[in-house]
C-alpha cells in the first residue's frame, strides 16, 4: 500500500519538473504500456505523420493497438490526430501522450 505521504510527495514533485509520468510510477503496467506507444511511434517516425493524413495505415494501428485505442473510436481519433497534425510533426511525445489518453 502506498502511503500518503508518498503520494503527496510524488504528486509535488510532478508538479516541479516536467515530463515525470506520475501513474508510471505508481502503475508499472501504465509505464509498459506507454513505452510499447513510444517505440510503436518513434519506430515509425515520420511515415506515422502520413498515414495520420490519409485516415489509416499499419503504423497507425500499431500505434493504437499499444495504446488500446478501442477499434470502433479509431475513425474519430485519426480525424483528431489530424486537426492537430502540426502538433505531432514537431513533437513525437505529444503523439503518444495524445494515442495514451485516446486509450484510456
Amino acid at each position: 500500500m502506498i502511503r500518503p505521504m508518498l503520494v503527496a510527495a510524488l504528486l509535488a514533485l510532478g508538479a516541479c519538473s516536467q515530463g515525470l509520468d506520475i501513474g508510471a510510477l505508481i502503475n508499472p503496467a501504465e509505464a509498459q504500456r506507454r513505452g510499447a506507444v513510444e517505440v510503436a511511434v518513434k519506430s515509425a517516425w515520420p511515415g506515422i505523420l502520413g498515414e495520420i493524413e490519409v485516415g489509416s495505415g499499419p503504423n497507425l494501428a500499431r500505434a493504437m493497438d499499444a495504446a488500446g485505442v478501442p477499434a470502433q473510436d479509431r475513425t474519430a481519433r485519426v480525424i483528431q490526430l489530424r486537426g492537430d497534425l502540426g502538433l505531432y510533426e514537431a513533437n513525437p511525445a505529444a503523439l503518444t501522450t495524445a494515442l495514451m489518453l485516446y486509450g484510456g
